[in-house]
């Protein structure tokens, strides 16, 4: 693991109950990131989507993959110590559930970067299947956070 959930942590601000790292396995700063995030039966989002089915509600993976970027992102040498935001979602494919016991491997791609902007490509992947893909916008905060 390149990265665990306590550095993530100290990374991008989100904690819980919307904080969906599990780790990272893969990470090219600037270019690329491979992150994980285990679904588990015992969070309140996985029964309570439909109920008895114990699905991952799809926002929450756009969610999780939003926070893969972030961290590809402020791993850049450029963004360090800053806030990445979501500034929108271009693109969007749903094509399977995700279940509990399913682990999420979420792959996002730096497409382009301009100034303080820019696009990543993402794939969420359960056993080798596309589950969801997402084009998304991001916006860095000019300014570092205080800490």
């Amino acid at each position: 693991m390149l990265l665990t959930s306590q550095e993530i942590q100290k990374l991008i601000p989100n904690r819980f109950p919307i904080f969906y790292m599990d780790g990272v396995t893969e990470l090219v700063a600037g270019e690329s990131i491979t992150a994980i995030k285990n679904v588990t039966a015992d969070e309140s989002f996985v029964n309570g989507y439909r109920p008895g089915e114990y699905v991952m509600p799809s926002a929450l993976i756009v969610e999780s993959l939003a926070q893969a970027a972030s961290i590809l992102i402020l791993k850049s040498p450029a963004f360090a110590h800053k806030t990445a935001y979501l500034g929108g979602i271009s693109k969007a494919e749903f094509l399977k559930d995700v279940h509990a016991s399913d682990q999420l491997q979420l792959k996002v791609q730096m497409k382009k970067q301009r100034d303080n902007m820019g696009v990543v490509s993402c794939e969420a992947v359960v056993k080798d299947e596309t589950v969801l893909t997402a084009e998304l916008m991001f916006i860095v905060s000019p300014e570092a956070e205080a800490d």
